[in-house]
């Protein structure tokens, strides 16, 4: 048997490739041409004929690549029967599919969402003993999935969820590899391992979600508090009645000056440097956001339309093909090209060019303690929890272009984040709605605390 996990990085997602005789699976696969075109490579290089697709659940953070693999193979998609997919077949408790000398069976294991599915995987030689268990969003190594997506009352949710864990997935034995759906960074849990692998018998152990008694452990996942992007609610159209096909997707064009200025001059078109934020802050174009390149993977769903128009700026001319690869990911089909030469030809021809300002930690401590800057927090508000710089407006970066008005403009602004990122991205949307003086605190909120400066507890309401 072959396992293979492909992991998507910034989405930080795994696709599992299994086979066996001859005969392959895949779970939760993503819609973009690269991914696709590894996995097809991976069942032609291994002589294996792709069988099954199974997904674990409807995703909320990518669009699944089910349909488009199975266009171009003759293989079956399953997933859980508590949703009406458009595409597809149902599988519920029990069912089991088979390939080569294994086989896959379903188990039902609601809690991150109704229909989730984890599957246990066995070999025929010892068709009683588990040998390894994808648990899509359920069970993380180190951690559990978020309990606010599903319908109904996170209490319940959380209910669901511990059951699960308890009745479903840990009497598998402790011998079983776990292969959860996300890894640490992704935006479907928190407190991941930075461990890809991992087993139920070393989880018992160590996960400290699994230490917590039923109501314990309904109270801990009550009280978590998570963002939900607006990009997830078309994750979830997508992949409950089938995404668009890759084949109408715009194809990403190397632009010389000319056409790059024509494209980004176009009504509803946006640009994004992808530049880190000190090379951002050092000098950009006029109204572009500033999201870092792994970012992408991300915060193009928190800012834009899904089918808005975009023309990137990236560092260097490959870093464009991977900021479109991430913007596939989620949706977004309109990536018009980018610019050929990046920054550097913009600026040689003596274009217009914005500043942002940055400040150290120990610069915006004198700032704060002399009275000459707003500081503009935009973590988190989980992060708002381990503390905040006192007297810090809270307003996370993904809302604040639609709260601006919440946002003082009598005083130099600084945008805070835990290392400067996110900030740099905050402080590009005040830039593009007329603030005059803004600021990147580099090294965020992480200096600070850092330089041992003053941190304030914040009581964060539940969402």
């Amino acid at each position: 048997m072959i396992l293979r996990r492909l992991k998507a990085s910034g989405l930080a997602h795994n696709t599992y490739y299994l086979s066996s005789q001859g005969e392959a699976v895949i779970i939760d696969p993503r819609r973009v041409t690269g991914d696709v075109e590894e996995i097809l490579a991976l069942a032609r290089d291994d002589c294996s004929e792709i069988k099954y697709i199974l997904e674990t659940h409807r995703n909320e953070d990518f669009v699944h690549g089910s349909k488009e693999i199975a266009t171009r193979t003759d293989a079956a998609i399953r997933h859980g029967s508590k949703l009406p997919f458009k595409y597809g077949d149902p599988m519920g408790e029990g069912d089991e599919v088979s390939f080569g000398r294994m086989k896959l069976r379903a188990l039902e294991t609601p809690g991150h969402t109704p229909e989730t599915l984890s599957y246990a995987l066995y070999d025929g030689l010892n068709p009683d003993v588990a040998l390894a268990v994808f648990t899509g969003d359920v069970l993380f190594v180190g951690s559990t999935g978020r309990v606010d997506l599903a319908p109904g009352s996170k209490a319940e949710n959380a209910r669901l969820l511990y059951e699960s864990i308890h009745d479903k997935l840990l009497p598998l034995g402790d011998q079983t590899m776990l292969c959860p759906a996300h890894g640490a960074g992704s935006v479907c849990g928190a407190g991941m391992g930075d461990r890809d692998w991992s087993t139920l018998g070393y989880e018992k152990l160590t996960n400290p979600h699994l230490q917590l008694s039923k109501a314990e452990f309904v109270e801990a996942k009550v009280n978590e508090k998570f963002i939900q992007p607006p990009y997830f609610r078309t994750m979830e159209d997508y992949n409950l009645n089938g995404p668009p096909s890759l084949a109408g997707r715009k194809s990403l064009h190397r632009l010389e000056l000319k056409e790059f200025k024509n494209a980004m001059d176009k009504d509803g078109t946006v640009l994004v440097d992808t530049r880190l934020p000190q090379a951002f802050g050092g000098g950009h174009i006029p109204g572009s956001y500033s999201i870092w390149l792994d970012g992408m993977a991300l915060f193009p769903g928190w800012l834009f339309k899904p089918h808005t128009e975009i023309v990137l700026l990236p560092y260097r001319n490959e870093d464009a093909y991977t900021a479109d690869r991430y913007l596939c990911r989620i949706g977004y089909d309109n990536v018009t090209g980018f610019l050929c030469g990046g920054f550097e030809k913009w600026q040689n021809a003596g274009l217009p060019i914005e500043y942002t300002g940055e400040v150290s930690a120990d610069k915006l401590k004198a700032m704060i303690d002399s009275g000459e800057v707003l500081l503009l927090d935009v973590r988190e508000p989980r992060e708002w929890q381990e503390g905040t710089v006192p007297g810090a407006k809270m307003l996370y970066v993904g809302d604040l272009e639609q709260k601006l008005d919440e946002v003082p403009r009598d005083k130099p602004v600084a945008s805070m984040c835990s290392v400067g990122h996110r900030g740099s991205t905050g402080a590009s949307i005040l830039k593009r709605a007329g603030f005059k003086d803004v600021y990147n605190v580099l090294g965020g909120f992480t200096a600070w605390k850092q330089k041992k400066y003053p941190v304030a507890k914040t009581e964060v309401k539940s969402p």
